[in-house]
């Protein structure tokens, strides 16, 4: 791709974004294909793929049959380096800036970018934020680490200013696959007004109302995951009609 995987994310003077987030360690193939084109009908922009533990060969041909029924962006969401696909349209480059594991802030990334870099895939740098959820997810107990509590704002900013320092595109705010709470709209308002770059939000997000939360919040993208795997892609024509009334 000639044009940076961010504008292609963010086109110019669009409203808020709706990706999908798809887990192959949650769903068989055949049900994620399944999703992909009711959500591509749906109103869908992108679709994410990642998980916690799924193989490499397991990945990279759901990649392939994600591609096979979509001609929207598909874009890596790793959980580790193990989890590349020469595939797909971009990948979101995470570092998780909110915790202090050495194995996720840097580690997972110096094993994983040889690769990318020969799979000349298109990257978007983005800083990885896990906020507190009400309950301990899988990204927490996974990466060991502890969330930005979900009522001090000033410090999910103070490490969005740093990844935006650090020359970052984009802040990826995570409550966590299967988060009972999402992220507070007054954390995202609080995060989108004190940066210059777009800010991404997931975990929890199950239903018009929080869709709506974020969005008026200032989110220039949700992402949608557990809502779909449980309602199919059904839900993102709901979420994309009623986001799009905002604007």
């Amino acid at each position: 791709m000639t044009v940076e995987l961010k504008n292609i994310l963010f086109p110019a003077k669009s409203g808020t974004r709706v990706w999908v987030l798809l887990d192959p360690d949650s769903l068989t193939i055949e049900k994620i294909t399944q999703n992909v084109k009711s959500a591509e009908q749906g109103g869908a922009s992108a679709f994410l793929i990642g998980g916690s533990f799924i193989s490499d060969e397991q990945f990279d041909n759901c990649v392939i049959a994600v591609k096979a029924v979509t001609n929207l962006p598909i874009i890596l969401f790793p959980g580790s380096s193990r989890q590349l696909s020469r595939h797909a349209d971009g990948i979101l480059f995470t570092s998780l800036l909110s915790g202090r594991n050495p194995q996720y802030l840097i580690g997972e990334q110096v094993m994983a970018a040889p690769r990318v870099m020969a799979m000349k895939l298109p990257v978007m740098p983005t800083a990885y934020l896990l906020i507190e959820s009400g309950r301990v997810t899988s990204a927490q107990f996974v990466s060991n680490t502890s969330p930005i509590p979900r009522d001090k704002p000033s410090l999910a900013v103070a490490h969005a200013q740093a990844a935006q320092l650090f020359g970052m595109q984009a802040v990826y705010l995570e409550a966590g696959s299967g988060a009972l709470n999402q992220v507070p709209a007054g954390l995202i308002k609080h995060v989108v007004g004190n940066i210059s770059i777009p800010v991404i939000v997931g975990g929890g997000i199950r239903s018009i109302e929080s869709a709506e939360a974020a969005a008026k919040a200032g989110a220039k993208a949700i992402v949608i995951g557990t809502a779909v795997e449980n309602d199919g892609g059904r839900v993102i024509g709901r979420i994309v009609s009623a986001i799009s009334n905002l604007v």
